[in-house]
């Protein structure tokens, strides 16, 4: 069985940062709506929680990426049985208006300062070294996602230059 964890680690004001690790290993980072109390159809974090993960190989999405990743494409890999959500799939994207409720990878991360939002970068790379990996371990046995809200305060950092103060990578 492969678990993949989303540990989630930072908030802005619309977006939720995310750290994703497969046997300890970080293998990229994460983005979602904000965690919320009360669901707003695609615009909340996905719940915590363990989900199964599992191909969906019709709708719209799926020909999409069929046609962008032709030789390796099996289907969206989709969360199972998340209460009161559907079609929740792990895809490229790079801030919060690209997730309408579902994960989004990246190699790296930025936080926006100016307007207090995370966004993920090199999402397409992130995309494809995860699907691979995550794929190749569907076809064998189980594999799920496990959710877990670590959410600690943004960290203050010490600037030398004001030049971009409105962004910071990490």
């Amino acid at each position: 069985m492969v678990e993949l964890h989303v540990k989630r680690v930072r908030q802005g004001k619309n977006s939720t940062l995310s750290e994703l690790y497969i046997d300890n290993e970080l293998v990229c980072y994460g983005l979602e709506d904000s965690v919320r109390y009360k669901k707003i159809k695609g615009s909340t974090a996905i719940p915590a929680g363990r989900y199964k993960l599992e191909f969906n190989r019709y709708g719209g999405m799926n020909s999409r990426y069929s046609k962008l990743f032709p030789g390796f494409h099996r289907g969206m890999i989709q969360l199972q049985n998340v209460p009161n959500y559907s079609y929740i799939y792990i895809h490229m994207g790079n801030n919060f208006s690209d997730t309408a409720g579902c994960l989004l990878v990246g190699n790296k991360m930025k936080y926006l300062k100016k307007i207090k939002e995370y966004e993920t970068r090199q999402s397409r790379d992130a995309y494809v070294s995860l699907y691979k990996r995550l794929a190749a371990a569907m076809e064998k046995e189980e594999v799920y996602v496990v959710l877990q809200d670590m959410i600690q305060p943004e960290p203050k950092v010490k600037r030398k230059s004001k030049k971009n103060d409105d962004e910071k990578d990490y």
